[in-house]
């Protein structure tokens, strides 16, 4: 029988809303964010609002660059498979890593976590990933949002955007303008799928029953779960120094689009970049989704990353050092490609074999 309400007094508690444990995440999360310190934050939470002093950090004349972005469908996977440790540095990631490209120190990141009914224990792992992430850019959390919200998620589910503040000199913005026919380029390998393409992960985890518990196929040491799951690789720290040294011409963060949509949107009019697939050897985790989807070879370029996370254009006398330098900071390169005249856009091209093609195969997309 219905409890009888009509007299009694209501709480937010009765609504699905627990302030309580809002207040205790809060506190446990408060040591996270002061661990990601930095000159111009103190990273502490609490306040309406976040202060960071750009005059601390070390800028004279900076422009702001922000960029804001999520995970996708890869956190459903978190979600099934309890695998949340690692989805805040997918969040940090793709938003740090868009900020590089323009030049741009990552400052300080905000995150919003939003739920119907919060699970402390999930969110502290989430948001200890995200200070992770936060360590591994070089930026201070220096606030967030978490949204309870009945109703709006199904049990168990959450949601996450994270939102990214850096800043570069005025002298020194990254804008491609410097990128001309000749110039090389190189690939940064990726840590993995990193956060784009997990629509059609997950469509052939299903329709192929995998068992995602179980040993991947391409690597016995490790559960095809935890293949997937890897997270995004960040190339703040390695790439900044190089920027810094006006010794790049520009960059691409290989994101949703691929190789192919990427590239092109750091390249200025007559110029067209050109990719060599012969150039690195296809991920093994690439090679099996390939085959488990009978994916053409065009179709990867545009959805995956291919095993490329950044793409990194140079002029052809630097290519070596440039190499040499990210390699010591711990970094694996390819020399993928050139910058060659011609419409603005990128081909992709392999031989007989490459990504499993039965002949010789290009794709090309135009900007």
């Amino acid at each position: 029988m219905t409890e009888d309400r009509r007299n009694a007094p209501y709480t937010y508690a009765d609504a699905g809303v627990s302030i309580a444990g809002g207040n205790a995440l809060v506190r446990a999360i408060a040591p996270l964010a002061r661990a990601t310190r930095r000159a111009g934050a103190d990273a502490d939470l609490g306040g309406f609002g976040g202060f960071f002093d750009l005059r601390a950090a070390g800028f004279s004349d900076p422009l702001l660059v922000a960029a804001n972005d999520g995970v996708g469908t890869k956190l459903k996977l978190a979600i099934d498979h309890d695998r949340h440790a690692g989805v805040g540095i997918d969040l940090v990631a793709m938003c740090a890593n868009d900020l590089i490209v323009q030049g741009a120190e990552p400052l300080f990141f905000l995150d919003y976590y939003a739920t119907g009914r919060l699970d402390n224990a999930v969110a502290e792992q989430v948001v200890a990933s995200i200070a992770e992430g936060c360590k591994i850019a070089g930026c201070a959390l220096i606030g967030g949002e978490t949204a309870e919200m009945p109703g709006m998620y199904a049990e168990g589910d959450y949601d996450l955007a994270g939102f990214c503040v850096g800043a570069v000199e005025r002298s020194a913005v990254l804008t491609g303008s410097a990128i001309a026919p000749g110039d090389v380029i190189l690939g940064m390998a990726s840590s993995g799928v990193h956060s784009n393409g997990f629509s059609l992960v997950r469509r052939l985890a299903a329709d192929k029953a995998w068992r995602l518990d179980r040993p991947a196929l391409f690597d016995p040491d490790r559960l095809l779960i935890d293949a997937l799951m890897a997270p995004t690789r960040i190339y703040v720290k390695s790439l900044l120094p190089l920027v810094r040294e006006r010794r790049i011409d520009g960059l691409a963060h290989i994101t949703g689009g691929g190789l192919l949509e990427n590239i092109p949107r750091v390249l200025p009019a007559g110029c067209h970049a050109t990719v060599d697939a012969d150039a690195w050897p296809q991920p093994r985790l690439m090679a099996f989704l390939q085959a488990q989807g009978a994916i053409e070879p065009a179709e990867m370029a545009r959805t995956f990353n291919c095993g490329i996370g950044m793409a990194v254009i140079v002029k052809a006398d630097a290519a070596d050092a440039v190499t040499a330098a990210l390699e010591a900071a711990g970094e694996t390169i390819f020399r993928i490609g050139t910058v060659d005249a011609g419409e603005r856009g990128c081909t992709v091209r392999g031989s007989a074999e490459t990504w499993s093609a039965r002949g010789d195969w290009t794709a090309t997309h135009h900007a």
